[in-house]
């Protein structure tokens, strides 16, 4: 019995010595061989499970990954569900179901330790991409074939949930995953349901008043992290392209198993004959595209219901309008983001406006005071601005239309002329180029280019007299409201001294405003997009590219008689010859002083040669 004894604690002190990592890679070896040969080698499994992990070897991490994914790779369609049954407790006295319950609690330890593998910074990126195939393949077998949405649920929950950057992660979702069509579903489900939690954990933060300042500050930051990883994965799923009769959607799990999901009830098709298998086949392209959008808008609805960092939210408003209005079931449902965006002002307004312009020429959205809040955009920041060149197209795309009221137009026109005095010369090309598309588009505002002034007559008042008053300017540049500007009794007379601008270009270009605009036919409207982007250094460039055909040179044809001609001073000569310029009496006193310095000089030499 002694001998006994003391065996069990040699192999009771052997089992505690592996479990603590003391193993040799030969030895992970042998024990994968062993738990792979027999059931009597059962007890492996948790020596092989502690090794799966970021701190071990990357050699022994791999070795035990290889030999408990062999192991549970045939077996899991055979284990009981995670999640207790009703059946369970009829059976409670069956060794095999007792084992395999057993086996399916390991397995559960062995998917989270690969998933918390997958978001540690300590991991080998190498090793990651093993452990990421190893977590897809349990997804795409271990629910009977059917896609293992908990598993996948908690892949992105650790991706999400991680304070370190996980971006080699998720490229390799992106490259090697998304494009199948089943994970971009789930993939939308589990970052709504996320976005979700956030959401509601982010009010319970501002609710509880009594919190600590340091954990508050560590939560804010904790939460922009997790924003980050959500935007950085919903940014990274490639979008549903056609939704067509000929879509052909690709699934990462068995065909039939999520199909019943994604596509409807198909056990009506067995009661059905060949051909209207195939209609059915054919429709449910229609039915999962759908259903894609569907949890497209909800996923991204979600997200932006969060408290977005100012970096996210930028990039997010740059982005919308051509990665995520698109694809959304309703795009109506951002004019709540949208019109927020739009009244904070400044860069946001502007990164908002081509969204907000989509939905009101595409989607018939309805937004009261547009052209005021586009109004207040128009400052001298606007022409430093990074996406400056895309607000210049959309604000000639908004003052396109001809129903546009004239004192509207006016206003945008009078405000862009007087902005011209303060921009560099890249804006001042932009303005002239607006200012020529609003004159040719709407007639009535030419009386900003030239006013008849007609004789005074006994009927009209002051107020009359003042504002006919040549020399004074109505407008009122601070004013906000274009409606109160006062431009229609203004004039474009800031355009005018563009004819004198220091750089050439601005003062060739604003020549063309002297053409008759009023007669289309014989204008075109000029392309804004041309101007949009223009800076010092495109001005630069085109002017040391064109052909001069007169190119001034430090070179006279006759040697200058004088250092200025009369044509520079006019109404002023220069003449040469001394004595016509000489009167009697400067002669007397030129002579006067003459003959004191000779004096002068006479005394000198006698004092000297005394």
């Amino acid at each position: 019995m002694a001998s006994i004894a003391s065996k069990n604690a040699k192999n009771k002190s052997k089992s505690k010595s592996k479990s603590k990592g003391r193993l040799s890679l030969s030895e992970l070896k042998t024990l994968g061989h062993q738990l792979l040969s027999s059931r009597a080698h059962i007890n492996n499994l948790p020596i092989l499970l502690s090794h799966v992990s970021p701190t071990s070897p990357p050699p022994h991490a791999l070795e035990s990954l290889l030999s408990l994914h062999s192991f549970f790779a045939p077996i899991l369609s055979d284990l009981p569900s995670s999640k207790p049954s009703s059946t369970t407790h009829h059976h409670d006295d069956d060794p095999e179901l007792i084992y395999n319950t057993w086996v399916r609690s390991k397995f559960d330890i062995f998917a989270n330790s690969l998933i918390d593998f997958a978001a540690s910074p300590l991991a080998d990126e190498t090793l990651k991409e093993v452990v990421l195939d190893t977590i897809m393949e349990f997804v795409k077998v271990a629910n009977g074939g059917r896609f293992h949405s908990a598993i996948y649920h908690r892949l992105l929950h650790a991706i999400v949930h991680s304070t370190v950057p996980v971006n080699f992660v998720v490229d390799l979702l992106v490259s090697k995953y998304f494009k199948y069509i089943d994970v971009r579903y789930f993939t939308y489900i589990s970052l709504e349901k996320l976005a979700r939690t956030l959401e509601a954990k982010d009010i319970s933060d501002h609710g509880d008043l009594n919190a600590d300042s340091n954990d508050e500050s560590h939560s804010k930051s904790s939460l922009e992290i997790f924003i980050h990883n959500i935007h950085y994965v919903i940014l990274h799923i490639p979008p549903l392209e056609g939704s067509d009769e000929e879509s052909d959607f690709e699934m990462w799990s068995r065909p039939g198993g999520d199909s019943k999901e994604l596509s409807g009830n198909p056990k009506a098709e067995d009661k059905q004959h060949q051909t209207e298998k195939n209609k059915n086949n054919v429709l449910s392209a229609a039915k999962i595209a759908k259903k894609m959008k569907l949890k497209f808008t909800k996923a991204w609805i979600s997200f932006l219901r969060l408290q977005l960092p100012l970096d996210v939210y930028k990039e997010v408003l740059v982005t919308l309008h051509q990665a995520v209005i698109p694809y959304l079931s309703n795009p109506i449902m951002l004019c709540d983001f949208l019109t927020r965006s739009y009244d904070i002002g400044g860069v946001v307004s502007v990164m908002a406006l081509s969204s907000l312009f989509i939905l009101m020429t595409q989607y018939g959205l309805e937004y009261p005071n547009f052209y005021e809040k586009l109004y207040a955009l128009l400052v001298p920041s606007i022409f430093m601005a990074k996406h400056r060149a895309k607000f210049f197209q959309l604000l000639d795309s908004c003052l396109k239309s001809t129903l546009l009221p004239a004192y509207l137009a006016a206003a945008f026109a009078k405000k862009l002329s007087r902005l011209s005095l303060s921009v560099p010369a890249s804006g001042a090309l932009v303005i002239i180029a607006l200012i020529h598309n609003l004159l040719r588009r709407h007639p009535s505002i030419n009386c900003l280019v030239h006013r008849e002034v007609q004789e005074e007559t006994s009927k009209e008042t002051d107020a009359d007299m003042s504002s006919r008053k040549l020399g004074i300017d109505h407008f009122d540049n601070e004013e906000s409201n274009p409606i109160k500007s006062k431009a229609m009794i203004s004039s474009l007379w800031e355009i005018d001294t563009l004819r004198h601008h220091y750089c050439p270009p601005v003062a060739r270009f604003v020549l063309s405003l002297e053409n008759d605009l009023t007669v289309r036919a014989k204008t075109t409207e000029m392309t804004v997009q041309d101007f949009s982007s223009g800076s010092y250094a495109t001005i630069f460039g085109d002017e040391i590219r064109r052909r001069v055909k007169q190119v001034p040179l430090a070179f006279y044809k006759a040697t200058p008689t004088s250092l200025f001609s009369e044509s520079d001073f006019p109404g002023w000569t220069f003449k040469h010859e001394g004595k016509e310029t000489i009167d009697g009496n400067d002669e007397k006193e030129i002579t006067n002083i003459s003959d004191k310095c000779d004096n002068s000089s006479a005394k000198r030499q006698r004092v000297e040669s005394s």
